[in-house]
């Protein structure tokens, strides 16, 4: 297998991917509900994923991957928050870098794990249960 021409291949691919990313992420900067340019910014992370997987870039499928995931919240929701599109544009610009990097010296680098925990998917908050009108709070919290 000529691993060169794989590589080749994967820095042009990955950089179409990672400027169609940024287009998503800049339409989604203007209009935060609009599905279509989440569902396509998660579409080019998933491809990035799945490409420096199969090369062996271990680290930048692992970011992708976490960029993917973090998108997958919104995508349910259908828009997205000024904090989730600031974490989104952190991953797209480590993404960058580690592909710079790949470009620079064929290696994969390592991961900045302040990245992965900026990507994290925010913890849903717990659900609370509201007071019925006619409930004492003891009864819900199970005293009497």
């Amino acid at each position: 297998m000529d691993l060169e021409k794989y590589k080749k291949l994967f820095l042009e691919e990955a950089t179409e991917h990672l400027a169609e990313l940024s287009r998503e992420l800049l339409t989604l900067e203007k209009e935060p509900d609009r599905g279509e340019a989440i569902d396509t910014a998660f579409r080019m992370a998933h491809s990035i994923k799945g490409m420096a997987a199969s090369i062996g870039y271990d680290g930048i499928a692992e970011v992708a991957h976490r960029l993917e995931d973090r998108m997958d919240g919104y995508r349910s929701e259908g828009k997205i928050d000024e904090s989730g599109l600031a974490a989104l544009f952190r991953g797209l610009e480590g993404l960058e870098s580690m592909v710079g990097l790949v470009r620079e010296h064929g290696s994969s680098p390592d991961v900045d794990p302040q990245l992965l925990a900026d990507l994290a998917a925010p913890k849903p908050s717990a659900p609370h249960r509201e007071l019925e009108e006619h409930q004492e709070p003891k009864k819900i919290l199970g005293r009497r």
